[in-house]
């Protein structure tokens, strides 16, 4: 759609569609990187990939810069994938959770840049977020000084966000506003139903306190009156403390605490020596940032239908 992209080298385009850049089911195979008459997303992970695509339909060719399985904070654009970006018709990201996508959305030339940060509001969150928090956390530590990015998790903020992207789409693509709009409308329904799921079905539980590897929840965890413990920090490759986890283990006995949870895309091997010196079990609690073979479904709601049911075991709910 984007003229543009007639200028773009065919050696350009044959790095491009080397690269194999990730896609979503709706724009698979080998069209992936090349010409099209639709309207061209460049997502920078999977969360922004599903707006796009649900909000989009059939009139939208959405490309993800983040491979199914990679790490999301441990993206490094190449060459390639700054070309394709250039050549596209939007841009949908989420500002300072992956900084080299931050660098080459600001030296492109996109006409439409949709930062997801922008729609909706953000908050600063440390290795405990929600309950007591105030309480029990005063770590001082810098790699959590910044605004939690995870708001896809929360229901509500995701909502916001879908809303402010299928605006965004309206403006930029006019010819097919009506059908934005509707399917923007559509995505919005369901994700209040969503809402109300996790609400229900976390009134009444036992203990409201989880522990995870990856402080990933907090938006999720105050949104239904938990309080997440995160063993690491927003970063979730970083290693705790030996303070950390002797400090999680005893909160862990005094909360009533039965279950360590870990993710898909990143080592077990913390959670599950501190369940095992704890006396506790482990359990996924998926963060969404990439759907694989490993997943517990095939997209963001059926993911979350499956972390709302871990919840439910894991804090005992009635």
């Amino acid at each position: 759609m984007n003229v543009r992209r007639q200028h773009i080298s065919g050696i350009a385009m044959a790095a491009t569609a080397a690269l194999g850049l990730g896609t979503l089911t709706a724009c698979s195979g080998a069209s992936a990187a090349g010409n099209t008459d639709k309207f061209d997303v460049v997502a920078s992970f999977y969360p922004m990939a599903f707006l796009a695509e649900r909000i989009g339909g059939d009139h939208v060719h959405v490309t993800s810069l983040t491979q199914p399985g990679q790490e999301p904070h441990d993206l490094e654009i190449s060459a390639q994938q700054t070309a394709r970006l250039q050549e596209s018709d939007a841009v949908l990201y989420l500002k300072n959770l992956q900084p080299s996508v931050d660098d080459a959305v600001a030296q492109s030339e996109v006409k439409t840049k949709i930062d997801a940060a922008s729609l909706t509001s953000l908050e600063k969150h440390g290795n405990e977020v929600g309950g007591h928090a105030a309480e029990h956390d005063d770590h001082e530590n810098e790699e959590l000084s910044g605004l939690d990015p995870h708001i896809w998790l929360d229901p509500v903020r995701y909502a916001q966000v879908a809303e402010g992207v299928g605006k965004a789409f309206e403006k930029a693509d006019p010819d097919h506003a009506a059908d934005y709009k509707t399917n923007t409308a559509a995505l919005v329904k369901q994700l209040d139903a969503l809402n109300t799921e996790f609400r229900d079905g976390l009134a009444d539980t036992k203990s409201k306190v989880f522990v995870t590897t990856h402080a990933a929840f907090g938006y999720l965890a105050e949104r239904y009156g938990l309080t997440e413990e995160a063993i690491n920090g927003l970063d979730p490759e970083s290693e705790p403390s030996a303070a950390r986890v002797k400090e999680l283990e005893k909160m862990a006995k005094a909360d009533g605490v039965t279950t360590v949870f870990y993710e898909t895309l990143v080592s077990d091997k913390t959670a599950k020596t501190i369940a095992s010196d704890a006396g506790l079990k482990t359990d996924v609690l998926d963060p969404i940032e990439g759907i694989t073979d490993k997943s517990r479904g095939k997209d963001y709601f059926s993911v979350q239908q499956a972390n709302l049911k871990a919840l439910q075991t894991a804090l005992g709910a009635k």
